[in-house]
């Protein structure tokens, strides 16, 4: 275990705890029993969302830090492989055809388009197990389902269509329930689980590919496991919670330094740093004054799209 793990662990107490207590109405903590009726939303809304929060923020941290080892590069972002557009693209196709009347079938269709772009992920990159080639076919499929969202939503059959495909697009844990995380949390669990298995390899990538095959290191396995997990993760965020960016980006890079910037031991910090974060931006959007509560998609771009200038200009420095 590296040495991050308990502080963050303990932050993550803390976090949950300020996330059943805080919103519009604040619950103080002798109000959490049964015997008081304010319990009831501690139980049926505060702590599935909560929960929500952990699970995804984990998964989208833990994806990020294996891409950015997989891939060797610190830009490196879950979206890249196109499993979140791919989410969002059958989400998208539920809520254009009416078929997001029912619970499951939206976090349904979200999981099967994550499926379809994983298996076409792996039928265009072939069993070369090329890092470039696998980098672009990840940027077309992205490119694609981004330009058949944008298709639905300029032919959405009616305004509210279009309104309901545009908010779900921004990403939010609000009115989310116990299905929700009954879906979401064994497919992320599952997936960290299984990116997790990649540690020992994404280190030996770290010296060059032609070692890491002297060392073992399969690359198309090494691949093809890299892909499940993302899938997993990343498809069961977007199909339970919407598009949240930037997670798997930032998280990396604030942990890597604690975990002495090996690929392998940065994966389990990440991912709790991806929970922690995730809860406290869902806590702090909650207690934004507006009449409407600011949707989390867009807190975490407005805090990721600094970040991600501030790590292109410290490139850009240490290249001059």
């Amino acid at each position: 275990m590296t040495r991050p793990v308990p502080w963050l662990l303990l932050a993550l107490l803390l976090a949950a705890a300020a996330s059943l207590a805080a919103g519009k109405v604040w619950i103080p903590l002798d109000a959490w029993s049964a015997a008081d009726p304010r319990s009831i939303i501690i139980l049926e809304l505060r702590l599935p969302r909560t929960v929500l929060a952990l699970a995804v923020g984990a998964g989208l941290g833990c994806a990020g830090a294996a891409m950015q080892g997989y891939l060797r590069n610190p830009l490196a972002d879950p979206g890249l492989f196109g499993v979140s557009s791919g989410a969002a693209l059958g989400a998208v196709c539920a809520l254009f055809f009416g078929y997001a009347a029912q619970a499951w079938l939206l976090p349904g269709f979200a999981l099967a388009g994550a499926g379809a772009t994983m298996a076409l992920l792996a039928l265009i990159a072939g069993r070369s197990g090329s890092l470039i080639l696998f980098a672009l076919a990840g940027m077309v499929l992205t490119s694609l389902a981004g330009a058949l969202t944008a298709l639905a939503i300029s032919l959405a059959p009616t305004p509210f269509a279009a309104s309901q495909i545009v908010i779900w697009l921004m990403g939010a844990l609000t009115d989310r329930s116990w299905d929700d995380v009954l879906l979401a949390l064994p497919l992320i669990a599952l997936g960290i689980a299984v990116l997790a298995r990649t540690g020992g390899a994404l280190d030996a990538l770290t010296l060059g590919e032609p070692a890491a095959r002297s060392l073992g290191v399969d690359p198309r396995r090494l691949q093809r496991t890299i892909v499940l997990g993302v899938a997993l993760t990343v498809g069961a965020s977007v199909a339970t919670a919407g598009v949240i960016g930037f997670v798997g980006l930032m998280v990396p890079h604030l942990v890597r330094p604690l975990a002495r910037h090996r690929p392998g031991a940065t994966l389990l910090p990440s991912a709790l740093a991806g929970a922690l974060l995730v809860t406290v931006a869902d806590t702090l959007v909650r207690l934004v004054p507006s009449a409407s509560e600011l949707r989390l998609g867009i807190a975490m771009a407005l805090l990721g799209a600094p970040f991600f200038l501030y790590l292109l200009l410290a490139m850009r420095r240490r290249l001059a």
